[in-house]
């Protein structure tokens, strides 16, 4: 009889309890690649031609010598410190060695058993208010691998592909991974937790500065450990690990996904293999990769060109007098700032737009106009041009058209139009409101021009008015919106209909 794919969720709940760890890669800003002067263009989505942008360090051809990048070191103390993570008094490099297309030295240089950070934990706030405090095990500094793609497949996967392509431009760009001990406690909320864990961790080294942490350009990876253990029973179960999930949504997809899966293999008396997995964002499955290996299977010693590294306390307490505000705690001042009722300001959380309505509301806006712009007009058009929202205009070009709005020189219509313009390269917002000529009409002589004229021809409307019906009056308001082309601030409008109509 087959065994079935999957378990309802609620059910494998009933029997099993979810266990699961999380390994976070950050590829950090830096100026050059981790071990050599080749420059680090891991903040750009495309970084060049393939196998362009690399040097015989990152290839590791004979006669050639790593050299620790001083800046890397230094974001990975500070990371370590916003992890709550102890630093290493002396950590040191190990070579990692396995054999795949995209690892050019058929090693890696990572470190092991001396991680520059360790013993941390991480305040996670889900969007219900439930608050978990996840336990971080090390985090570690080491290099990236190239990057394959593999062609001539449906799904982009090596599955079925026809051949696969590497480039190389990756190799050697600096890494942390961030590695959590075993997570338990999540139950139902389990693949919210893993999400938000990831949103957490994200906004941690935005803030820092240390990466522009994008998982639609790799610059951040989750690989997502999962395992199941019977209630009741202390001994953990096999774990899979689904690799470089690139989206919130699908590391939440996949650890449930992974839930239901390994609960359907063990009640049908299976067993569940160590393995790596890859998420099918279409299908909204995993698939079996390759078995895992332990660390003993990678052969790690230690890097001998590499000396071990000693910060100084001094450094140390430098790094950590520059630590931002912790994100969770940062979250709670600014709702609590701006006024936002719960939803709204997740809303704007899981668009990944709290950053910059936070720096657009820095620069001067208020806190309803920077979300209505971001949130809306901004994020409508970043959709329809497949950008991100943030690549289309600043927090000050918005926070001055929030401030347009503000005083009266435009209103909400005729921003847009102010926008559109920001948006086509015309200038700031105050010197598309003075090239278009998109002012709100101040003065109220030709507004009373055109209120006359509407009135005198809509004479049953000027009636109604008179008889105290006075929501008759919108049709006049809207006559007078058109003919001023906009440029009128309709609560003035409307002030003045009332007046002329019961002066006329």
């Amino acid at each position: 009889m087959a065994k079935p794919e999957l378990m309802d969720y609620d059910r494998a709940l009933e029997l099993y309890e979810p266990v699961i760890g999380l390994e976070v890669h950050v590829e950090l800003g830096t100026k050059t690649k981790m071990f050599s002067d080749t420059p680090n263009h891991s903040g750009n989505e495309v970084g060049g031609e393939p196998n362009t942008n690399i040097g015989p360090v990152d290839l590791g051809l004979p006669g050639t010598l790593p050299v620790v990048n001083e800046q890397a070191v230094r974001y990975s103390i500070a990371l370590g410190l916003a992890l709550n993570c102890q630093i290493a008094e002396v950590s040191g490099f190990a070579r990692k060695n396995y054999f795949y297309p995209d690892n050019p030295k058929n090693y890696q240089i990572s470190q092991y058993d001396d991680p520059i950070a360790f013993d941390g934990e991480v305040e996670v706030e889900l969007e219900d208010g439930t608050v978990f405090h996840v336990p971080i095990e090390r985090a570690h500094m080491e290099e990236d691998a190239g990057k394959l793609t593999h062609v001539g497949g449906s799904t982009g996967r090596i599955q079925g592909a026809e051949y696969s392509l590497v480039d190389y431009n990756r190799a050697g760009v600096p890494l942390v991974e961030i590695v959590t001990r075993p997570i338990f406690g999540g139950e139902a909320q389990t693949p919210q937790l893993a999400a938000a864990y990831v949103s957490t961790i994200r906004d941690i080294v935005r803030a820092l500065g240390v990466s522009e942490a994008r998982m639609e350009r790799g610059n951040l990876r989750c690989d997502a450990n999962v395992s199941l253990r019977p209630r009741g029973e202390e001994k953990l179960g096999t774990r899979t690990e689904t690799k470089n999930v690139n989206s919130f949504r699908s590391i939440e997809r996949a650890v449930r996904y992974e839930i239901q899966r390994q609960a359907a293999l063990l009640a049908a008396g299976g067993s569940i293999t160590q393995e790596t997995r890859h998420w099918h964002e279409d299908t909204g499955r995993t698939s079996s990769g390759r078995p895992k290996s332990d660390a003993d299977d990678y052969r790690y010693f230690p890097e001998p060109d590499l000396m071990p590294l000693r910060p100084s306390r001094a450094l140390v307490e430098e790094l950590r007098a520059t630590l931002p505000e912790a994100p969770v705690a940062r979250r709670r001042r600014l709702k609590a700032e701006w006024g936002f009722a719960d939803q709204e300001f997740q809303d704007i959380a899981n668009a990944g737009l709290l950053e910059v309505v936070d720096a657009t509301v820095a620069a001067g806006a208020t806190a309803a106009g920077a979300k209505k712009w971001w949130m809306g007009e901004l994020s409508r058009i970043a959709n329809d041009r497949g950008v991100q929202a943030t690549d289309l205009a600043t927090p000050q070009q918005i926070a001055e058209l929030d401030g347009l709005i503000t005083a009266g020189t435009v209103n909400d219509r005729l921003a847009r139009d102010v926008l559109e313009g920001v948006l086509a390269g015309e200038g700031s917002p105050a010197e598309v409101v003075e090239s278009r000529g998109l002012a709100v009409v101040s003065d109220d002589g030709p507004l009373i021009e055109a209120i006359d004229a509407a009135l005198a021809q809509q004479p049953d409307v000027l009636a109604k008015i008179r008889d105290g019906k006075v929501q008759a009056a919108g049709a006049v308001i809207g006559a007078v919106m058109k003919a001023m082309r906009g440029k009128a601030d309709a609560a003035r409008v409307r002030e003045l209909v009332l007046e002329r109509a019961q002066s006329s």
